[in-house]
């Protein structure tokens, strides 16, 4: 054992983490390094700012980039027993490195080790293991070459190669940044909005009725009855689309559909504003009428429609009265989809403008071959491959996790037409994971070739990586 474990790189195991990580054959070697390693981003959905964007302050140090508003690595760092002072609180930057340093060593198969190695090495020059004792080291290492190089958002937008980038707006929104972004001269960086009208959408959450207010101010509508709600929100997609907006965003936690007649639906409505709860069900059928009305604005404008399936959230009471959404307390639902997702989307289908372009997400891997075939039944001539499947996101964006959602699709579907990779994160040096899924492509499709079960064909094989790494995504949303 010790012979093994004090070998050197070659003898009997790979190098850490070296140019050839993940592609473990010549064929795949070829395919990244040859084409997909070149090719730019296109990452149609994120959670970046624009504000933090076109104010473009560089940052204090490294602590401030990977753990500000970070909950892939709180949640790690909580799982190792750090106090949440070393979180979300108040402890100094080399406080905080030094405590994910110290649970990141543990992390063995989490994705969190790749992408945090990733990041040293593409934007720091950092090929140092991070550990508890080297984490002092390579704290002074990365502040010393964010002071000498450009890591401003534009600069590691830049770095990256990154083309467009869609962020997740709310329709009450003034997108007055994205605005401002477009008047710059010197950042060439595609940043546009996308429409996510969830809290329009869920009748029953707290803080419904103050947001239906906002949205009546946002689109100079009063809003008292269904259609008066849908005039509001198909005014302010109106007003997205001016901004460059090409793409709607939709989280379910379970897959809504039932029906109700407008009248009916107007009573849930004012019942809600007058402060009421409704019932599962009107709350279904209230999500319905609203989604196959913006469905059909969409389809008519041409817009993607993105729909992500399956997040259990806010699980800790206690956490989210502290720290709120999106802080690590959310995981899997395990909810059948297949029958009211189906439904929906007829129901969006046998309108006069048809399904829009659509994207679907799982975040439960039982889920996969569900969507892999949900995709054919509503597969039209005016787009190639117009309903899409999802790149593995959230708790399955790791190797297997990936790598089965590729496979699923290409077992079901059509692997080569595959939008690809997006970020789905708030952190401007998280491009770094779309090498490692374009590394885990290429090695998926390289196995496939050196096994014989594809052709060796140089320039199909080409057009394929070069497609789901970039090409596929900007001609789907007509980013070109």
């Amino acid at each position: 054992m010790n012979k093994i474990l004090n070998c050197e790189p070659g003898d009997y195991m790979n190098a850490f983490m070296d140019k050839d990580f993940l592609l473990e054959n010549e064929t795949a070697k070829k395919l990244f390094h040859e084409y997909a390693e070149k090719m730019p981003i296109c990452d149609y959905h994120c959670h970046l700012s624009p504000q933090e964007i076109y104010e473009n302050k560089a940052p204090e140090d490294i602590a401030q980039i990977w753990l500000k508003g970070d909950h892939y690595k709180w949640r790690a760092m909580r799982s190792c027993g750090v106090d949440e002072e070393y979180c979300t609180g108040n402890k100094s930057g080399r406080e905080k490195f030094r405590a994910f340093a110290k649970a990141l060593q543990y992390c063995i198969g989490n994705p969190l080790y790749h992408w945090a190695h990733l990041e040293l090495q593409r934007y720091f020059g950092i090929d140092t293991p991070l550990s508890l004792k080297t984490a002092d080291e390579i704290y002074d290492r990365a502040n010393e070459a964010i002071k000498n190089g450009d890591f401003t958002p534009q600069g590691l937008i830049r770095r990256s190669n990154v083309k467009a980038l869609c962020t997740t707006d709310d329709p009450v929104d003034s997108l007055e940044y994205h605005k401002k972004i477009k008047e710059l001269k010197e950042f060439d960086c595609k940043v546009l909005p996308t429409f996510r009208p969830d809290k329009a959408l869920n009748i029953e959450n707290d803080g419904f009725c103050e947001y239906i207010s906002l949205l009546s101010s946002a689109s100079g509508v009063e809003i008292n009855n269904i259609n008066s709600l849908c005039e509001a929100l198909g005014k302010r997609v109106d007003y997205f689309h001016e901004a460059g907006c090409r793409v709607s965003d939709h989280a379910f936690d379970s897959v809504p559909f039932a029906l109700a007649d407008d009248g009916e639906l107007s009573r849930i409505l004012s019942r809600a504003l007058s402060g009421e709860r409704v019932s599962k069900t009107e709350a279904e059928a209230f999500k319905t009428r609203l989604l196959v009305f913006l469905a059909e604005k969409y389809s008519a404008l041409g817009w993607a429609m993105e729909i992500h399936i399956g997040a259990l959230r806010n699980n800790n009471s206690k956490m989210f009265s502290l720290l709120g959404a999106d802080t690590g307390f959310d995981s899997v639902d395990d909810a059948s989809i297949a029958k009211p997702l189906s439904r929906l989307l007829d129901k969006m289908n046998s309108s006069p403008a048809g399904l829009p372009k659509t994207i679907l997400f799982n975040l439960n891997n039982k889920d996969n071959v569900v969507l892999a075939t949900m995709l054919g039944n509503f597969q039209s001539g005016e787009y190639e491959s117009k309903i899409q499947y999802g790149p593995a996101w959230w708790f399955l964006d790791t190797m297997d996790g990936m790598t089965e959602q590729m496979k699923a699709l290409g077992n079901l579907g059509v692997l080569g037409k595959f939008v690809g990779m997006e970020t789905d994160s708030r952190s401007f040096t998280s491009y770094a994971r779309h090498e490692y899924f374009r590394r885990i492509m290429c090695n998926l499709i390289g196995t496939w070739v050196e096994k014989g079960y594809y052709a060796n064909d140089e320039e199909i094989l080409k057009e394929i990586v070069c497609g789901i790494c970039y090409d596929n995504a900007v001609k789907y949303f007509n980013f070109e």
